[in-house]
């Protein structure tokens, strides 16, 4: 912080809530009086003219000061006075004619523009942070080859392309741009960035540069007192005004608020006036002195302590504390504030209302809200589950969330249909109990007039498929079968829950279920190749449907050219050419969102029978929570796949890891190191040989563990139905094995009979 502080001449404030930034403030003799005006624009959209003359310094504004006040219709961005055009598009006018306009190339959000006399040049800097320089004489015959054909005369505008005179790359973006020239300095043009300082020549060569050490907001090159040295004023966003001679530091002031805009005028026969503005309306004129502003503590008056008073403060404070945080009964207490509520369940499953916003909510009220979820593709989703989030706000401002799962009924994808006796695809579930019957476990799905429903029982899902569930008469046995690999995942996580419920509430503690046949490997390898072939075609489609935009956009050009020709010449089949590539381009972009929705298709039958390899996994090897959690966590580590990350690549990373820590062999195999970069395979070979070699490893006693020590894995029994695969084989082939399972959240049931479609779900608070 400085010593000194810019001395208030005269301030105002202008307007009420107004928003001002640079560009906003200019100081020009605009009546031709001899003296400067503050001109002040504001973003709405009133300008004023001002003509400072206080009594003595430091006087407020008077009525007086006021010269004009008017409001237009839009917001003010910049006020400038003199002879200039200045827009997004430069355009020129020749007294009231409109010249020409032309497009900078670069040039996408307008940004710092000045002109320079001496050059004939207008001076900007572009969005790739350049300063560039055109000069007026190839604006306007670029403008003019826009009409006519290229002539050989033309060699300054290289024909119809706008040629730069110069170009400087910054590197960084540019808050202003001034032109100067003094009569003991040279012209030179003066860029302030966000954190340099430059000094160009008029050819853009760097006459010098100073790196700054705060955040500058404005600044103004104002005199030149010493020959060859230009006098500079800088604002920053610490409230402080630096001098500058050259790259020098001269003098620092503070101001009494951020500058946006700074000038130098003569007012009142007081020449040097530094005029600034910040952002809020506080216009101030301030000269810089030497007077101290020195800031001096009040002196603590000092009383006698009471402990008497302070105790009896404490015990209040902490009663107040004390009731404050009670839990029990606080939100019967208090007022609920804009409840939100948003209701989200897991594609292709929708519901009819995602959100419901509610009025405050008093204590012991309540709010019930009935919303539908029903099936909106064609296929049935990975998991019955949903969520509610409900989001809202205490009388103390303090913003809360509460948030709460539920599970719905397996009746909304499916109904009731006659058993198939033959499938593509069975998996047995053993148990240690009797079977039960089905009139008791599914009251939802069979009729009780009908005995021969006991212990088979046939599902048909709303998207066409089958899948029939049969109990064992003579073991303890459940058999699931369907024709589609991906069905059995919901039938069978349904029929685990509600086996476990049943003997829930009959107290029955040790029941358990098992699995001893073989993982379906082979058929869930095929539909990561269905899923990985769409993601091919996806890539193979985006650069067909590149090929085509960009041979659209060459025809489109050549036809502009033609037609802006004043001379005319044949079309030679242009017209039909650029009609039959957009038709291309429009049938390549149908198929690449067809595609997309494949995709989306396959992966959601891809995660179904991946969650049922981790039950039947989990079963076969008898896993602890922990240890299922980390199969989770490896074989669907992605809620959605996408372009970037996609799920092969990001499940052979993660199984990898897992064969190279807790499931490897030796210590050679754990110092191999994996890749940084997650990039998209050329096939599945390697995939699929890694799924294989991981149930072989879990086969042979590997225990899942964030631990790296083999030493402390256990043996596993090995069942009946998996054979040992030798680690030979399995570097020269594929080999297919075992099993998977998957431990699901648990869930309510609901016991009442559905109809398919549309199920209502209410939710309570």
């Amino acid at each position: 912080m400085s010593l000194f502080k810019a001395r208030d001449w005269w301030s105002t404030m202008l307007g009420e809530k107004e928003e001002f930034d640079q560009g906003c403030l200019c100081v020009a003799d605009v009546d031709n009086s001899g003296r400067d005006k503050i001109i002040v624009g504001s973003y709405m959209g009133y300008l004023r003219i001002l003509n400072p003359h206080p009594v003595k310094p430091g006087d407020g504004g008077q009525p007086e000061d006021l010269l004009l006040e008017v409001q237009l219709r839009e917001p003010i961005l910049q006020v400038e006075v003199g002879k200039f055009s200045m827009d997004g598009m430069l355009m020129l006018f020749e007294q009231e004619s409109y010249a020409f306009g032309r497009f900078l190339p670069g040039f996408l959000l307008p940004g710092p523009l000045t002109y320079s006399s001496r050059t004939d040049s207008f001076i900007t800097v572009s969005s790739c942070r350049q300063v560039e320089s055109y000069k007026y004489q190839v604006l306007a015959f670029a403008t003019d080859a826009d009409e006519r054909q290229e002539t050989d005369q033309a060699k300054l505008g290289s024909g119809k392309r706008l040629v730069v005179d110069w170009v400087l790359n910054l590197g960084e973006q540019a808050l202003d741009i001034r032109v100067v020239s003094f009569n003991q300095t040279v012209s030179s043009v003066f860029v302030l960035g966000e954190r340099n300082f430059f000094c160009l020549k008029d050819n853009g060569q760097i006459r010098f540069m100073k790196k700054l050490d705060y955040s500058p907001s404005c600044f103004i090159p104002y005199c030149s007192v010493k020959e060859g040295t230009i006098n500079t004023l800088i604002g920053n966003h610490s409230k402080m005004l630096n001098v500058y001679q050259d790259v020098t530091l001269k003098w620092a002031a503070q101001l009494p608020h951020i500058p946006v805009s700074v000038k130098v005028a003569n007012l009142q026969d007081l020449k040097g006036v530094i005029v600034t503005l910040s952002d809020t309306g506080h216009l101030q004129c301030s000269y810089l002195g030497t007077d101290p502003s020195l800031f001096q503590a009040p002196r603590v008056e000092s009383r006698e302590l009471n402990q008497e008073e302070f105790d009896a403060e404490m015990k209040e404070l902490q009663k107040i504390i004390k009731e404050a945080t009670k839990t029990q009964g606080i939100f019967d207490m208090l007022t609920v504030k804009k409840p939100n509520l948003e209701v989200c369940v897991q594609a292709p499953l929708a519901v009819t209302c995602e959100q419901f916003v509610f009025d405050d909510l008093e204590p012991d009220s309540s709010e019930t809200v009935i919303v539908s979820v029903f099936l909106k593709r064609n296929f049935s989703p990975s998991e019955l589950e949903g969520n509610c989030v409900l989001s809202y706000s205490m009388p103390t401002g303090i913003l809360k969330a509460a948030q709460c799962n539920f599970s719905l009924p397996l009746r909304l994808i499916c109904f009731p249909a006659q058993p198939s006796k033959a499938a593509n695809h069975k998996i047995t579930i053993d148990t240690n109990k009797p079977p039960i019957s089905f009139l008791t476990i599914f009251p939802d799905f069979v009729d009780p007039s009908e005995d021969d429903q006991a212990n088979v029982l046939g599902f048909q899902f709303l998207s066409g498929s089958k899948a029939t569930l049969l109990a064992s008469k003579t073991s303890q046995r459940y058999r699931i079968q369907s024709d589609q690999l991906e069905d059995l995942w919901l039938i069978t996580k349904e029929l685990r829950l509600r086996l476990q419920e049943h003997f829930k509430k009959r107290n029955c503690k040790d029941f358990t279920c098992a699995f001893s046949g073989s993982i379906p490997l082979q058929e869930y390898f095929e539909l990561i190749d269905r899923h990985f072939e769409l993601r091919l075609n996806e890539e193979k489609l985006q650069e067909l449907l590149s090929q085509r935009a960009a041979q659209f956009r060459a025809i489109e050009r050549r036809l502009l050219t033609r037609f802006k020709d004043k001379t005319p010449a044949p079309l030679q089949h242009l017209d039909t050419l650029l009609e039959g590539t957009f038709r291309e381009v429009i049938a390549l972009a149908d198929a690449a969102v067809e595609n997309q929705a494949n995709i989306f298709q396959a992966f959601t039958k891809l995660k179904s029978a991946t969650h049922l390899v981790i039950m039947l996994i989990s079963l076969w090897q008898k896993l602890s929570t922990d240890q299922v959690a980390i199969l989770e966590a490896t074989f669907l580590p992605l809620a959605e796949d996408t372009k970037e990350m996609g799920w092969e690549e990001t499940v052979d990373a993660a199984i990898s890891y897992l064969l190279r820590t807790c499931l490897s062999k030796s210590s050679k195999e754990q110092a191999l190191s994996l890749s940084s970069q997650l990039c998209m395979p050329k096939d599945t070979s390697r995939l699929k040989k890694n799924i294989t070699l991981f149930c072989d490893r879990l086969a042979k006693g590997g225990r899942l563990s964030l631990s790296t020590d083999s030493a402390t894995q256990q043996a596993a029994v090995m069942p009946g139905g998996c054979a040992t695969i030798p680690e030979s084989d399995l570097e020269e082939r594929t080999v297919i094995l075992c099993s998977t399972a998957m431990l699901p959240h648990h869930g309510q049931i609901t016991k009442q009979k559905f109809k398919p479609g549309r199920q209502g779900v209410e939710i309570y608070r």
